[in-house]
C-alpha cells in the first residue's frame, strides 16, 4: 500500500478481498468472520471499512494490529478468514499482494 489514507487502505483491503474470493472460488455464505491486522503505519482508516464497501457488513469483522517488527513490510493489511467449508487447507490458496509477495515463499502458487 503505497500511503496512508482512507481510500489507500479501503482500496488495498477490497483488492485483497476480491484476489481472495476469486482464487478460492469463495461466496459470500461461505464466511463465518474475517480477522484484520494493520502495520502500526496505517491509520487512516479501518480495514474492516474496506470490507463492509466490499459487502461484508453482515459478517463479524475484528480488526488488530501487527506485531511491529524491525525490518518487516511496510503500510501491510494482512487478513485471516474463518470459512464453513468441506474443501481440505490443501484445496484453498493464500494471496500476497504488491510488497507483501515474498513474505511466504514456502507456499504453493
Amino acid at each position: 500500500m503505497p500511503v496512508d489514507t482512507t481510500e489507500a487502505i479501503h482500496a488495498g483491503t477490497i483488492a485483497l478481498l476480491e484476489a481472495m474470493f476469486e482464487r478460492n472460488d469463495l461466496r459470500h455464505d461461505d464466511l463465518i468472520s474475517v480477522i484484520f491486522t494493520a502495520t502500526d503505519d496505517l491509520h487512516a482508516a479501518f480495514p474492516a471499512a474496506g470490507a463492509r464497501k466490499f459487502g461484508l457488513g453482515d459478517v463479524p469483522l475484528l480488526c488488530a494490529r501487527e506485531l511491529d517488527v524491525e525490518g518487516s513490510v511496510a503500510r501491510c493489511i494482512r487478513v485471516l478468514m474463518h470459512l464453513d467449508t468441506d474443501r481440505s487447507r490443501a484445496e484453498l490458496h493464500h494471496v500476497y499482494l504488491e510488497g507483501a509477495v515474498h513474505l511466504r515463499d514456502d507456499l504453493p502458487a
